[in-house]
């Protein structure tokens, strides 16, 4: 599909669906489409009295018009409040009208939304993701890949001539957001340690970015018993991947990135029972796709930004290699883990990779992860967790998740909870108590970082929906990957 920018207006635009937006409770036509509606011989004005059309948000009406008619179809899709308008209003409206030509076999299609708070570039940029994420289909598995249902060829966002280059972030943006998808959405015969760390390779050698793989015997020498006592049950070898970009000049700021990269997790000796979502635990490495899809756009649109993606990846099986209930491990800055759950590994795999980023002395890192049933129990389904010590770079990452109509959740880190993760024979155990699970989870990754400005995503929620919705199919979301360009774009 073909994204293109065109002044004309909607009186002159010709092609197979014409798609307007219009404001709740304001859906009486005037100037242009009044115009317009005249020259359709009054087919709006029927179309809205007979559909009842509110204009609620992203909802949609259409009809077929007369044959003589420079247009075949007229899609009518609702703003909301005029007060209420936003990026994510626009993106959702994009992305319903993207669905409704898809169904109606256009091949062309005009679509005229209004300006968001003056700014046309922001307004572009958010309907050229929302079309394309919409679209977007994976169909890779299938016996048949080939998609042969009639395409949406080209659409011209009117009005908006001149903004080329927010067409092409949006471009950009959106790779990144497909490859995470893909990778979260591929079974776990596909996507392993392995092929996580050639598809850091392959993001490296196609982008000019720097790329270190540590092996097993490397990161053994580095003391990261955390990460590797999680690794031990797999016949597969673990990856350690660290990838990074650097800008040609001096860079502003130095950042990390850390995704949670757990290609399978299978409970380990804590085995996940009945009921319990095994089946779709590929999904686990949510944070490392989350990762690498950041690291592919970024790595585009080229930010004076110094920015690290690290991801320390495995499975978590179970073998006689498999690490016990009981067991005690030793973390790369020296901290000892009393193992209590073989099933709470990601934390066990982030511990050392959080030591491993605060020693890059970078100005913030985040992590994501999807860590904890207990988070989606707090927050839901549709909405990631944020933990951090630092409001600052809490306030940075909850503008950059808005611009990016992400939803996360700003929750408490209580310290007295930290009581609850405490052992009689190491350091801490990996679990504490079921009440305030993902604090608990975020209390226990802070003891991995010294100094440096820090922040957690609990993305367990976001990161699949089983159903359509919004501009996401069911399927892999690709969450994470918009706000964390948005943060890398922002410093």
């Amino acid at each position: 599909m073909k994204i293109q920018l065109s002044n004309k207006p909607v009186l002159e635009w010709g092609g197979d669906s014409l798609a307007i937006g219009l404001f709740e409770d304001a859906v009486e036509l005037t100037d242009q489409l009044a115009q317009l509606d005249d020259q359709l011989g009054g087919v709006l004005k029927e179309l809205i009295a007979e559909e009842e059309f509110k204009a609620k948000a992203h909802s949609t009406i259409f009809t077929r018009v007369s044959a003589n008619s420079p247009i075949r179809k007229v899609i009518l899709v609702g703003l909301g409040k005029p007060e209420a308008l936003n990026l994510e209003t626009l993106r959702l409206a994009a992305a319903a009208v993207a669905r409704v030509a898809k169904k109606q076999k256009s091949k062309s299609l005009g679509l005229s939304l209004p300006l968001w708070n003056n700014q046309p570039a922001a307004t572009a940029q958010a309907m050229a993701e929302g079309l394309q994420l919409a679209l977007y289909k994976d169909i890779r598995f299938k016996s048949e890949p080939e998609d042969k249902e009639i395409k949406l060829a080209t659409v011209d966002l009117l009005g908006l001539s001149g903004q080329e280059a927010a067409i092409t972030l949006a471009n950009q943006i959106v790779s990144g957001v497909i490859l995470a998808r893909e990778l979260v959405a591929a079974p776990a015969n596909e996507v392993t340690p392995i092929t996580l760390a050639e598809t850091a390779q392959a993001i490296a050698t196609e982008h000019g970015l720097e790329v270190q793989i540590l092996e097993r015997e490397d990161c053994e020498k580095l003391g990261m018993g955390a990460f590797l006592g999680v690794a031990k049950a797999s016949d597969l070898p673990p990856k350690f991947i660290h990838l990074t970009y650097k800008p040609k000049g001096t860079a502003k700021r130095k950042l990390a990135i850390i995704g949670k990269g757990l290609t399978f997790d299978s409970g380990g000796l804590n085995i996940k029972g009945a009921g319990s979502g095994i089946e779709t635990m590929k999904i686990d490495m949510g944070g490392a796709g989350a990762t690498l899809g950041a690291a592919k756009a970024i790595a585009q649109i080229k930010p004076d930004v110094e920015v690290h993606f690290i991801s320390a990846a495995t499975e978590n099986m179970i073998s006689g290699h498999a690490m016990h209930p009981g067991d005690i491990l030793t973390a790369s800055n020296g901290k000892t883990i009393e193992v209590n759950n073989t099933d709470a590994e990601g934390r066990l795999t982030l511990a050392d990779a959080l030591v491993y980023a605060d020693k890059l002395k970078v100005d913030g890192v985040v992590d994501l992860a999807t860590l904890t049933g207990a988070c989606v129990v707090a927050l839901g389904e549709d909405i990631a967790g944020l933990y951090s010590p630092d409001d600052a770079l809490a306030a940075q990452l909850q503008q950059a998740a808005e611009t990016a109509g992400e939803k996360l959740w700003r929750m408490p880190m209580e310290e007295k909870y930290f009581e609850g993760l405490k052992s009689e024979i190491a350091d801490m155990k990996n679990t504490g108590p079921r009440s305030g699970g993902s604090i608990t989870a975020a209390l226990f990754l802070k003891q991995f970082v010294k100094e440096t400005p820090w922040a957690h995503l609990d993305i367990a929620g976001p990161v699949w929906t089983d159903k359509e919705k919004g501009y996401n199919s069911s399927g892999a979301t690709g969450y994470g990957v918009r706000t964390l360009v948005n943060w890398v774009l922002a410093s």
